[in-house]
């Protein structure tokens, strides 16, 4: 038994690795068959899109499987799994107590322990499992899980969004190095920067990412709308998702500005001033600002 579970999750750490890389695949076969057709074809002008057409799918594909292998999901199937478990007890312990009742006083029968026995030991055995599931219920409810560190999946490599999206990662990135830094005790026993200030900066750049990947997911939409419409329909969907893409870059650099002033913070509080709590504070403002913008835009 010990040797299938390890077969079985190698098997599923292969499958797992496979789709992930789909995008990958399908991206050298559709260069291929560009190279194919450009070399059969010279006259024709028309490039076959069966693959570039595949690659949302694809993307979405590889998503969904992420999005249900993801631990938060994992631990939502099993709340619903002991949840339905406990409703079924709950339900059998009731209608065994019911006919040990009837049993008891003789409602269907001569009545007595002899006719109440059943019902008297069904009812022990599933109140025993609806308390066991109750319990395991509420063990669940009480699970906290870890804060993941994996950075969502970019965009597909000719979205119009990818390089903002990358640019974030890399600042998110840089952003929580320099607030660990702010917040580890210096020489004299204290922080360079109160708490307070790196944990608003730290929740509100969370909320202007996550606000900005939503407009990056809005422009993968329209791009694929883009793509499914008629040729005379393309270019009002091209300047809407041109419209977003500068949307987007602004945000980002807006978010750029908050690095810039947590590692000028890090440098003040490195050579002892005190300015280094205003330098965070004011770019924390601002950011704020614009995460609030992004949120109204995005919804």
């Amino acid at each position: 038994m010990a040797s299938g579970r390890r077969d079985f999750s190698q098997f599923q750490a292969k499958l797992e690795k496979h789709i992930e890389r789909l995008p990958d695949y399908a991206q050298r076969a559709q260069q291929k068959l560009q190279r194919y057709t450009e070399q059969g074809s010279s006259g024709s002008g028309t490039r076959p899109k069966v693959v570039s057409q595949a690659m949302p799918v694809l993307n979405e594909a590889r998503a969904k499987w992420v999005a249900w292998n993801s631990p938060e999901a994992k631990l939502a199937r099993r709340k619903q799994r002991t949840s339905r478990a406990l409703t079924l007890w709950i339900m059998a312990s009731v209608l065994f107590v019911l006919y040990a009742v009837i049993g008891w006083f003789g409602l269907a029968g001569a009545g007595g322990v002899a006719e109440a026995a059943p019902g008297i030991f069904g009812a022990v055995v599933f109140t025993t499992l609806s308390v066991r599931s109750g319990l395991r219920l509420r063990q669940l409810n009480r699970v906290v899980l870890p804060v993941s560190t994996t950075p969502p999946p970019l965009p597909p490599s000719g979205s119009a969004a990818r390089p903002a999206m990358q640019r974030l990662a890399e600042c998110e990135s840089t952003l929580a190095d320099l607030l660990r830094q702010l917040s580890e005790p210096s020489a004299l026993g204290a922080a360079p920067v109160p708490e307070y200030s790196v944990a608003d900066a730290r929740s509100t750049a969370a909320e202007a990412a996550t606000a900005l990947r939503v407009l990056a997911l809005r422009i993968q939409s329209i791009e694929r709308a883009r793509d499914a419409a008629p040729a005379g329909e393309r270019a009002a969907l091209d300047s809407a998702i041109a419209t977003l893409r500068e949307q987007l870059d602004d945000g980002v650099e807006s978010f750029g500005a908050l690095v810039a002033a947590a590692g000028r913070a890090v440098a003040a509080s490195s050579h002892g001033l005190a300015d280094s709590r205003l330098f965070l504070t004011d770019a924390t403002d601002r950011l704020a600002g614009l995460a609030l913008a992004l949120r109204e835009l995005s919804t």
